[in-house]
C-alpha cells in the first residue's frame, strides 16, 4: 500500500478496481477453455498452410511465364543477337544499358557511362539517369558482377529470370490482399488462379520483358497489401510502424522504376480524398499516406538529379492541396446532411483549384515543358477540344489508347471471374454508398464510438479502399486498350496474309492460296482491285459482294520494288484493267490512263470520298486495316 499511496492524483478506490480487474483476467485465462487454444492452433495451421500456398503459387506462376517465354521463341535455342532482338521496342534500349553496365572495365566507369551518355541521342550528351528510370538495370548489372554466378548464368538470363522473379511476389501481393479483405487464404488463392487464367489481360510480362511496368507493378501490388493492412483498425503501434515503413519502401521502389508511376499514385491519392472527405477512413492515416506518397516521390527526384517532371507532378500539387485545405476548413465534417454536402464540394472544388494553381506556379518557376504533352493527349482523348499537337496525337492514332475492346468482358466472363467481380462490387457499392450517406447525415463532429464500428462491420476502412481503387482502375482500363474484331467478321486481302489471319484468328476468309478452282480466281481478282486504279465505290462495292467487313492493305503489295516493272502485282493489275502502267517505261499502244488514283496509295489521305465507304481501325509500318461501312 505504500506504493499505492505514493502515486498522486489517484484514488485508492481507483487502484483496488484496476487490481481486482487484473486478478479476474489472470483468473480468466486460467479458466480459458480447451476450444480457445484449439482455435489458436486452427488459426496457426491455417496461417502456415496459406502462407505456403502463397509462396507455392508465385513460384509456380514465375516458372509457368518462364515457360511460355522459352517455348515462344525457343530462347535457349538461338543466338544471343537474337535473344536481344527479341526485346522489341524500347525493351531493347533499356537492356542496353544493362548490358552497357556489365561491358564496362569498372562499375564507377560503367556508372559515369551512364550519367555523361554521349551515345544514346547525337551530338548531345544526356544524364541517362535523370532521363529515364533505368536504376533497376544499374542494380542488376552490380549484382551480376559481384555474385559469383558468372559461369553459371548467362547475363541475360539473370536478367529475365529477375523480372519472371517478381512476378512470383506480384501473384503472392494479390494473394495476400485477397487474404486481408476476406479473412481466408482461399480467396488468396482464387485471386492468384484468376490472375494466370487471364493472363492475356493481366500481364504481358512474357513478350515484353524489359518494360518498365513489368519492373514497377509489383511493388505496385505489394503496397496496395500493405495499405490494406494499415487500414485495419486497432493494430499494434509496432505493427502499425512495420507496415508503414513496407508501405515507403514499395512506393519508393514502384516510383524508381516507372515514368508513369505518378499518375497511378495521383487516383490512389484520390482514393484517399474520396474515403477521407466521406470519413469512411481515419484522417490521421490518411495523412501519413499523404506523406508517404510525396516523400517517396522527392527521394526518386534526387536520385534522379532532381528531375524537374517530378517535382511539377500533378501528385505533389493535389497532395499538397489536400492537406492545406484540410487545414483551412476545420470545420468541414460538421452540421447536417445538405450543410456537409456543400461543404463537401465547396472543399473538392477548394482543392482542384489550389491544385491547378501550385501545378501551374510550379511548371513556370521551373520552366517545366516535359509533360505537357500528355494533358493536351488527355483532354483531346475525353473531349475537351480537338489538337493539333504532334506528340498528343502520336498518342491518339495509337489503337492501345483506344477503348476498351468489349470483347474483353467474354474473355473475362469465361473464367467467371467478371460475375464474380458484378457480384461483389455491387455487394459493397451499396455499402459504400449507406456508409457514406451516414456519415454524412450525423449532425456531430464527432461520432459515437458504437456508430464507429457498427459502420466498420458495414465497410471496413480496407474494404472501402480497395472498392474506390477498384472502380478507379476499372475506368483507367476502360478508356485505354488494341480492339478485336468480332469473331464472325470477314476480312479480304493477300491470298499470302489471309492464310495467316485463318490460322492465328479463326476469322472468316474471302480468298485463300489454294488456287486451284476458277470460281476462286475470279474471286481473287477482284479482290486485289484493292491495289488497282479504281474509285472508292467500285472497290468497296466489289468487296461487300463477298460479305466482306474488313479489309487488309499491304504496303509491300502497294508499294512494290521486288519485280520488275510489268510483274508487279500492281502492273499486272493495270494491264488487266486496261490501264497504263506506273512509272518510266513503254506501255502497250492501245492502254488508256485510268480516271482514277491508284486504290490503295489514296485511300490513307482520308479523304471524304473513301472516309465514305472505309474507317481505319488499325495501321502499323506495314498493315493498313479498314472498316467497310454497311450502308452503302
Amino acid at each position: 500500500m505504500i506504493s499505492i499511496r505514493q502515486r498522486k492524483g489517484v484514488k485508492t478506490t481507483e487502484v483496488s478496481e484496476d487490481y481486482a480487474a487484473q486478478e479476474t483476467n489472470a483468473k480468466l485465462e486460467n479458466k480459458l477453455p480447451s476450444g480457445y487454444t484449439t482455435r489458436r492452433l486452427w488459426k496457426l495451421l491455417s496461417f502456415t498452410v496459406g502462407g505456403t500456398i502463397a509462396l507455392c503459387i508465385g513460384l509456380l506462376t514465375s516458372v509457368y511465364l518462364a515457360t511460355l517465354h522459352e517455348n515462344d521463341l525457343w530462347f535457349s535455342n538461338i543466338k544471343e543477337v537474337e535473344r536481344e532482338i527479341s526485346f522489341r521496342t524500347e525493351c531493347g534500349l533499356y537492356y542496353s544499358y544493362y548490358k552497357q553496365m556489365l561491358q564496362a572495365p569498372t562499375l564507377m566507369q560503367g556508372f559515369h557511362g551512364l550519367i555523361y551518355d554521349n551515345k544514346t541521342e547525337s551530338m548531345r550528351t544526356i544524364n541517362l539517369l535523370q532521363r529515364m528510370n533505368i536504376y533497376q538495370e544499374v542494380f542488376l548489372s552490380i549484382l551480376y558482377r559481384v555474385l559469383p554466378i558468372q559461369k553459371y548464368l548467362e547475363p541475360v538470363y539473370f536478367y529475365i529470370y529477375t523480372l519472371f522473379g517478381l512476378q512470383a511476389i506480384y501473384v503472392t501481393a494479390l494473394y495476400t490482399t485477397s487474404w486481408l479483405l476476406s479473412g481466408t487464404w482461399l480467396s488468396g488463392l482464387l485471386a492468384a488462379f484468376w490472375y494466370v487464367t487471364n493472363r492475356i489481360d493481366t500481364t504481358r510480362v512474357e513478350f515484353t520483358i524489359p518494360l518498365r511496368e513489368n519492373w514497377a507493378l509489383p511493388f505496385f501490388a505489394i503496397q496496395i497489401a500493405a495499405i490494406t493492412y494499415f487500414l485495419r483498425p486497432n493494430l499494434q503501434p509496432l505493427s502499425e510502424r512495420l507496415t508503414l515503413l513496407a508501405i515507403f519502401i514499395s512506393t519508393f521502389l514502384f516510383s524508381l522504376t516507372w515514368q508513369f508511376n505518378q499518375f497511378m499514385m495521383l487516383m490512389q491519392a484520390l482514393v484517399l480524398f474520396t474515403l477521407d472527405s466521406l470519413d469512411m477512413l481515419p484522417a490521421v492515416k490518411a495523412t501519413w499516406l499523404y506523406g508517404i506518397q510525396m516523400t517517396g516521390l522527392l527521394l526518386v527526384c534526387i536520385l534522379q538529379f532532381f528531375n524537374s517532371m517530378i517535382l511539377g507532378s500533378l501528385l505533389i500539387s493535389f497532395n499538397l492541396s489536400v492537406l492545406i485545405a484540410r487545414k483551412l476548413q476545420k470545420n468541414l465534417k460538421t452540421g447536417n446532411f445538405l450543410n456537409r454536402l456543400g461543404k463537401l464540394l465547396l472543399h473538392l472544388f477548394a482543392v482542384l483549384c489550389l491544385t491547378l494553381f501550385l501545378n501551374n506556379i510550379i511548371k513556370k518557376i521551373l520552366n517545366l515543358k516535359s509533360d505537357e504533352h500528355i494533358f493536351k493527349f488527355l483532354k483531346a482523348k475525353f473531349g475537351f477540344g480537338a489538337t493539333r499537337d504532334f506528340d498528343a496525337n502520336l498518342y491518339l492514332c495509337e489503337e492501345a489508347f483506344g477503348l476498351l475492346p468489349f470483347n474483353t468482358f467474354g474473355r473475362l466472363s469465361d473464367t467467371l471471374l467478371f460475375y464474380a467481380y458484378i457480384f461483389v462490387l455491387s455487394i459493397t457499392v451499396m455499402a459504400a454508398l449507406a456508409v457514406a450517406f451516414h456519415n454524412l447525415s450525423d449532425s456531430t463532429s464527432q461520432q459515437s464510438t458504437g456508430q464507429m464500428v457498427k459502420c466498420m462491420i458495414i465497410l471496413k476502412p480496407e474494404t472501402a479502399y480497395n472498392l474506390i481503387h477498384t472502380i478507379l482502375f476499372g475506368f483507367l482500363a476502360l478508356s485505354t486498350m488494341s480492339s478485336n474484331t468480332p469473331r464472325k467478321a470477314v476480312f479480304a486481302g493477300s491470298m499470302q496474309l489471309l492464310a495467316g489471319v485463318k490460322l492465328c484468328t479463326g476469322r472468316t476468309l474471302t480468298n485463300h492460296p489454294h488456287y486451284e478452282d476458277n470460281s476462286l480466281r475470279e474471286r481473287t481478282k477482284a479482290v486485289y482491285q484493292i491495289y488497282a486504279k479504281r474509285s472508292p465505290e467500285d472497290v468497296h462495292a466489289l468487296l461487300r459482294s463477298f460479305g466482306t467487313d474488313y479489309v487488309i492493305l499491304e504496303d509491300s503489295i502497294c508499294y512494290e520494288r521486288r519485280h520488275q516493272r510489268g510483274c508487279r502485282l500492281r502492273d499486272l493489275l493495270d494491264i488487266a484493267n486496261g490501264h497504263m502502267m506506273d512509272g518510266p517505261g513503254e506501255n502497250d499502244p492501245d492502254l488508256k490512263l485510268a480516271g482514277h488514283p491508284r486504290f490503295c496509295e489514296e485511300i490513307k489521305r482520308n479523304l471524304p470520298p473513301y472516309t465514305a465507304y472505309f474507317t481505319r481501325v488499325f495501321q502499323n509500318k506495314t498493315f493498313h486495316v479498314y472498316k467497310l461501312s454497311r450502308n452503302k
